[in-house]
């Protein structure tokens, strides 16, 4: 099985941006840990602050990868064009959160992403992308 996980805008600062919400580990840490769990699985992972690399990945990958397990950032809240390229491919994604999105911001509350993704998984730290993988292998 073929995975990628997919961060958009300022995940690369897990770690460091707001611990409170975010913790204190970051993504590359959480990602090493993953790949250990999971060694039966070629797990990748991407990030780019970019909308248009989030696109051209998911284009480049979205006929030929198992799973896409994508948390989009504040691109969520926005961009239509993210999902556009999620309806474009075959391959199912999953909506990831962090945080739960519908207990901060109000603008946080809609997502884009959501009605074109298999499923959303939100509000459980990292694990977040634990469970999602967990949904793809069952």
């Amino acid at each position: 099985m073929k995975i990628i996980i997919i961060n958009g805008p300022n995940l690369n600062l897990l770690g460091k941006r707001e611990p409170e919400v975010y913790g204190s580990k970051t993504f590359d840490e959480y990602f090493f840990e993953l790949k250990n769990k999971y060694p039966e699985i070629e797990l990748e992972y991407y990030q780019s602050n970019i909308e248009g690399e989030l696109i051209d990945k998911i284009h480049e990958i979205g006929f030929v990868y198992d799973a896409i397990i994508l948390n989009a950032g504040a691109y969520t809240h926005t961009s239509i064009a993210i999902a556009d390229a999620i309806k474009a491919v075959t391959t199912p994604v999953i909506e990831v959160h962090i945080s739960n999105t519908f207990a901060r911001e109000q603008f946080r509350h809609h997502s884009y992403i959501t009605p074109v993704s298999q499923g959303l998984v939100m509000g459980f730290g990292l694990k977040s992308y634990d469970l999602a993988i967990t949904s793809f292998l069952h």
